[in-house]
């Protein structure tokens, strides 16, 4: 069942919203309706059940409407258009560089917007590299993008199902939407418990989605109104990452991280996708911590390295101990005197053993100016120095080499 809470009327809006001009009316043009104290607008009565949102946003200065005075909540809303709504509302860190489109001239109107929707990670184009920038985007887009832009995550994906057209909701859209309905950002008129994800959003819409967007990090005050959805989320007592359970990783701080055989260096790794059990239950948030340490590990007659984790670090800070592992890694790379180091390793996080071992061979001052963890070497140094003339040293590259299985299961107490 679907719970609707009621909120207060919003008394402060810090963030622009706006669209550019294009073939569908924006809803900012270049002959506005000045946004007045006590504005309105022809066709937004105050029963209209987007008018909190609109008319909240207008008497701010934030929407305009067109020069005839009227809103046209109803018409719809382009892929472009929307962009440009995301672009002006947000201001988030860019998560990827950018890209060009084939089908989005330089000189398209909103190619700034797109570019930096694109970037913060609310937009993504088709195959092939197409955009689509016309074409009107549907309501379940919409949240797809604000979930994803925001980086909300469901606790669980049963969150989706509490609508009566739950069946309509696209595979690709099911977690991202549980995520938005769990953190409210869902207006559904008339009917609240009817999400119509492939239906094409309107202009009220979206001002309404943003709008719960903007609340949900506190950078608005809420506003009241029946439609918006609210789901009791429900936790179990007791939930667990069962043994065997994989789990992918990213190394932030670098491309790839080199280290001497017989050295141990602390590393703490990121999961790079949320863990979940077999009935969608949130177990690991993606950006969680994972801390441990590579050691060395000898196979047959050859030396490798070997992540073993020893804390998780969920995101809310709560640390919790866990037994888990890659791969053993005996991937290595000879360093000869005379190396160009910049080739060698551009993007590389170097253990201090293997630091000093390459600048003893190379002579190089430039070692000093990549980024180096303190680790531990069993052996000595010089000893691992081959003849002064070259350097073994073990390369890790952590998004193929360090996903680790978890070998003995993890509680996690509520």
């Amino acid at each position: 069942m679907l719970n609707i809470r009621r909120f207060q009327t919003t008394t402060a809006l810090l963030v622009a919203l706006g669209m550019g001009a294009g073939a569908i009316a924006p809803l900012t043009t270049p002959t506005p309706v000045i946004a007045q104290t006590q504005i309105q607008f022809t066709d937004v009565s105050s029963n209209h059940w987007a008018s909190q949102f609109i008319l909240s946003l207008a008497e701010r200065d934030i929407i305009a409407g067109f020069p005839d005075g009227s809103f046209r909540p109803d018409e719809p809303v382009t892929r472009a258009q929307y962009a440009a709504m995301v672009r002006k509302a947000f201001s988030q860190t860019y998560i990827r560089s950018s890209t060009s489109f084939v089908d989005v001239s330089t000189n398209f109107w909103a190619v700034g917007a797109i570019d930096e929707a694109y970037r913060m990670g609310f937009l993504s184009g088709y195959p092939n590299n197409i955009f689509e920038p016309n074409q009107n985007i549907p309501r379940a887009q919409v949240l797809v993008s604000l979930a994803n832009g925001l980086d909300y995550q469901a606790t669980t994906i049963a969150s989706a199902n509490v609508y009566r057209d739950s069946g309509s909701i696209p595979s690709y859209a099911t977690s991202s939407i549980a995520a938005a309905t769990e953190q409210r950002l869902v207006v559904n008129y008339p009917n609240v418990e009817s999400l119509r994800p492939n239906q094409t959003a309107t202009r009220a819409d979206v001002a309404a989605f943003i709008y719960q967007a903007l609340a949900s990090r506190n950078q608005v005050a809420t506003v009241q109104s029946p439609y918006i959805v609210q789901v009791s989320q429900t936790t179990t007592a007791q939930s667990s990452i069962t043994s065997g359970t994989n789990i992918a990783v990213t190394y932030p701080d670098g491309d790839k991280i080199v280290l001497l055989p017989d050295e141990t260096l602390p590393v703490t790794l990121q999961v790079a996708e949320a863990v979940r059990d077999s009935q969608g239950q949130l177990l690991i948030p993606r950006n969680s911590e994972i801390i441990g340490e590579l050691r060395p590990v000898t196979v047959g007659s050859q030396q490798g390295t070997q992540f073993i984790a020893q804390t998780l670090v969920l995101e809310s800070g709560r640390q919790v101990a866990m037994q888990a592992q890659s791969r053993v890694i005996t991937t290595t790379e000879t360093i000869r005197r005379g190396a160009s180091l910049g080739e060698v390793f551009a993007g590389a996080v170097l253990g201090s053993g293997a630091a000093a071992a390459i600048g003893s061979v190379t002579g190089d001052d430039e070692i000093q100016t990549w980024e180096v963890l303190t680790g531990t070497v069993a052996g000595a140094i010089g000893g691992l120095v081959l003849g002064r003339e070259r350097v073994e040293v073990i390369s890790v590259n952590p998004e193929s080499d360090l996903t680790l299985t978890v070998s003995q299961s993890v509680a996690l107490a509520q």
